[in-house]
């Protein structure tokens, strides 16, 4: 959550224009930015907009920016400062005043002492009064919302629904004598006055509107208005208190809203104006000084010290609690990790409608068409003309999304009926696979809740065999299992190994983006790559490849779009070198997302197809040569089509200047040693068995240290997780059933004599035109397991090495805008003054495209000859 955002929810709504102006002022300090880096553009600037004011020319010189940002915080200063005296004199006034009226309601109180019998029966009464629910059972809402303070002291008492009902009631009861009560009640409540314990007042109405037997006795007039009072004095007692507590609120938000802007200020425009102004202006400044604080902290005592005398009998730490109730929860600010990110990304690509079909009774998936404020609620039927007439049936009868799902049900159940295979287990397997195949093909419903149907078909189904032949059997066939036996077998082919490594990455990702610490290396090192926009695309090419390798591409191109902000800020909207970037980082994204095992989640589908798995240091042998040569082609490709560096001007990314903190040192440790585990994972497989067992190292430590916080676990993305558990259960169903054996016989027997490098660049091709319509973690789903048994069935066994050749081309296939995570990224890329978005679906066809097929060849040809080289 942002600091703006912060300021929102703990400010008091009707003080909410006197609060430091955090946003404005932000605006203003990117106006000074594109001041020092584009040069004399202010005479084009609109006068009427506060934020450009200052940013006018003075004589033929344009002022300091240290001058008109200091400028504009010594208004805001002053608006504080005024505001603040003025409360604070209002709110005081108001305490000294309620402080009296309770001095002299306990004068009058105490009065009755001298008057002698009839005093002490006042006093007693008075105090067996006050133990009644009248004053333990009045409450105001934790959260309410209260109008303003100011005006005369009645306004000052707060208002509540149903409130004067309630005092209506209350004081009604006080009058009213009970005509019969039983023995056991009055000795019950004269036992509960006696030991000084409240009854119980929530089981019963009755009981809770019961009067006190004091007033019942003594119908003294005096008496009613001393009573009347006490009850007015609580209300304002807790009214001023949470008064008082604003005001202290009010101080520390601001003095945090001074801070930060001016840490911004300094960050963006790389100036030191921060430490000096603070001292100089802040500190000084009444509402900050640290007597104005203690003189709040003082009137704060003497209301705990007011309440207890009248409400807790002198208890001034129960009167502390109590009041301590009525104040609203504060709202704290926190980094959000890059899942949470990706959530919000995720939101927007589905409002804009990217290659994502609507669902067909959710809403409307075109943000053009979708309702806004004020229109009407849209019907859910839709008139339709015929020849015989004219008939209103559902929308969702009419859309494309429905009569793709009867199309696929419709061949579903073709494929069930219609004999094709001689084995029932193998057909019905073969419809299972078409039918999950093309319900992730076309997005008919969403991809996780398509996995979801992979263990309930499998196991209706029936398509799980035995994994060991039934040797009693005559021809020791492998035994078809029942459904409560299919079922246990399902379920534990998704939760794998494979699913343990990809949340371990998942959860480093997660520490590394909400302490800063990948910001931070990644502004370091492009910090050094200068001006020129050539060095500087290539170096956020490499930054983007190096981050998706350990926080997965899904998460780099969110960091990096983050970091080059102040570089697209300063651009002109229509700049190519704009588009170079965030398509440069989107295409490098995607390569990176090949150059780790948990770079994606394809990479994690293709270790479970591999046997036995490559080690990381083999991956990193023929994964990262392919990776750079590739993005270096791109790289030339971008500068050749785009010719970034005509008339542009680079603003230079700085580094990051906060020292490293113990718990991101705790964070790089960690991470460090998890990696190095994870490449001697087989030399340590006595110990851990499986990498998926070293992954929880970092999951415990972080979650279980509170390094990473429950709503961070919540914020993974999960929709993935479920896709690859059921691609996975996909697979082990696949080959139980026997039908993965008989494709790939079948295909082996089609290939027969190509050898290895044909079969090797038909197969990867294949994975390219397919990944680049669907998904890159959906084509490996559906590709790699029938690639790694034709590659067992060859003559020469090489299943390794095509598999390893097809997830390389999975991540390299980028030719439209759906075809990876980091392509929908960067085309939601707005140009924030214009609303523009920066790439368009022909710059991902006229880029993307060749791209991919420069990729295919460094794999046919680099990557060919290390997979050989490393004995795959």
């Amino acid at each position: 959550m942002k600091f703006s955002h912060s300021i929102q929810f703990n400010a008091v709504p009707d003080w909410s224009s006197h609060y430091i102006s955090y946003s404005n002022l932000k605006k203003l300090i990117y106006q000074l930015e594109k001041q020092i880096n584009q040069g004399q553009q202010a005479d084009h600037a609109d006068e009427t907009e506060a934020e450009r004011g200052p940013l006018l020319r003075v004589g033929s010189n344009w002022e300091d920016p240290d001058v008109v940002f200091s400028r504009k915080l010594d208004e805001e200063l002053e608006k504080i400062c005024t505001f603040y005296q003025l409360k604070e004199l209002e709110v005081i006034g108001e305490v000294d005043s309620l402080l009296r009226d309770e001095e002299d309601f306990e004068a009058e109180h105490e009065s009755g002492e001298g008057d002698g019998d009839s005093g002490l029966r006042r006093q007693s009464a008075w105090a067996k009064a006050r133990q009644q629910s009248i004053f333990k059972s009045f409450h105001f809402p934790k959260t309410r919302r209260r109008t303003s303070t100011s005006g005369s002291r009645e306004a000052t008492i707060p208002e509540e629904d149903d409130s004067d009902d309630e005092d209506a009631n209350e004081q009604s009861a006080l009058t009213k004598r009970r005509k019969s009560m039983s023995t056991s009640q009055d000795l019950k409540r004269s036992k509960d006055f006696a030991t000084g314990e409240v009854p119980d007042m929530r089981g019963s109405t009755e009981l809770r509107r019961r009067p006190s037997t004091a007033f019942n006795d003594f119908g003294d007039d005096a008496l009613q208005a001393l009573y009347d009072e006490g009850i007015t004095l609580k209300k304002r007692t807790i009214n001023m208190y949470v008064n008082v507590c604003e005001l202290r609120s009010f101080i520390q938000l601001n003095e945090t809203g001074f801070s930060k802007v001016l840490k911004k200020y300094d960050k963006t425009l790389d100036r030191k104006l921060k430490s000096s102004y603070i001292n100089a202006n802040v500190k000084p400044a009444y509402p900050f000084q640290q007597s104005t604080l203690e003189h709040l902290a003082t009137n704060l005592d003497k209301l705990e010290h007011s309440y207890a005398a009248v409400v807790t009998k002198g208890d001034v730490e129960a009167a502390r609690r109590e009041l301590r109730l009525h104040l609203r929860e504060h709202v704290v600010w926190e980094r959000n990790t890059v899942w949470r990110e990706m959530i919000g990304i995720e939101r927007k690509a589905q409002a804009a409608n990217l290659g994502i079909r609507q669902t067909m009774l959710g809403r409307e998936g075109d943000s053009k068409k979708g309702r806004l404020q004020g229109d009407d609620e849209g019907s859910a039927t839709k008139e339709v003309s015929t020849p015989v007439g004219r008939y209103r049936c559902p929308k969702f009868l009419l859309s494309g999304t429905f009569w793709t799902l009867v199309a696929i049900l419709i061949a579903f159940a073709v494929l069930l009926i219609v004999p094709i295979l001689k084995s029932p287990v193998e057909q019905n397997c073969l419809a299972l696979v078409i039918f999950v195949s093309l319900l992730w093909a076309t997005e008919a419903i969403p991809l996780f809740v398509t996995s979801l149907l992979v263990p309930f078909l499998v196991v209706i189904l029936r398509v799980v065999r035995s994994d060991s032949p039934n040797l009693d059997h005559k021809h020791a066939s492998h035994v078809r299992l029942t459904s409560k036996q299919a079922a246990s077998y399902i379920f534990g082919a998704m939760w794998t190994p494979v699913i343990m490594l990809l949340l371990g990455g998942f959860t480093i990702a997660a520490a590394l983006s909400k302490y800063n610490i990948a910001k931070m290396m990644a502004t370091f090192v492009l910090s050094k790559a200068g001006t020129k926009p050539r060095t500087v695309l290539l170096a956020c090419m490499g930054v983007a490849m190096f981050a998706s390798m350990w926080i997965s591409n899904v998460a780099a191109p969110v960091l990096c779009f983050s970091i080059i902000q102040p570089i697209l800020r300063n651009l002109p909207s229509d700049s190519n070198m704009s588009k170079a970037l965030l398509l440069g980082i989107a295409l490098s994204s995607n390569m990176g997302g090949a150059a780790s095992p948990i770079a994606s989640p394809q990479n994690l589908i293709a270790l479970q197809n591999m046997s036995p798995q490559p080690g990381w240091g083999l991956w990193f042998f023929i994964a990262l040569p392919v990776c750079i040569l590739s993005i270096l082609l791109i790289w030339v490709l971008l500068l050749v089509t785009f010719q970034p560096g005509r008339n542009t001007t680079i603003v230079p990314i700085r580094p990051m200047k906060d020292k490293f903190t113990g718990i991101q040192w705790f964070i790089s440790l960690t991470t460090v040693g998890t990696i190095v585990l994870w490449c001697v994972s087989h030399q340590l497989e006595g110990v851990f068995g499986d990498m998926g067992v070293i992954a929880i190292i970092p999951i415990a430590l972080f979650f279980g240290t509170g390094i990473l916080t429950k709503e961070d676990f919540n914020n993974f993305l999960w929709t993935i997780i479920i896709l690859a558990a059921g691609g996975l259960a996909l697979g082990k169903a696949v080959n139980s059933s026997g039908l993965l054996h008989t494709l790939a016989s079948s295909l082996t027997s089609q290939i027969d004599g190509l050898g290895l490098y044909p079969t090797f660049l038909i197969f990867t091709a294949l994975i390219t035109v397919v990944a680049t319509f669907i998904s890159h973690t959906v084509a490996a789903l559906i590709v790699l397991p029938l690639v790694a048994q034709v590659g067992s069935s060859m003559a020469e066994p090489h299943p390794n090495l095509l598999v390893m050749g097809c997830v390389l081309m999975a991540s390299a296939a980028m030719g439209l805008p759906t075809s990876g995570f980091p392509n929908m990224t960067a085309i939601m890329m707005e140009d924030p003054q214009t609303g523009v978005r920066y790439l368009q679906v022909r710059h991902f066809l006229t880029r993307g495209v060749p791209s991919s097929v420069m990729a295919y060849g460094v794999v046919a040809t680099v990557g060919f000859g290390l997979m050989r080289a490393g004995g795959l």
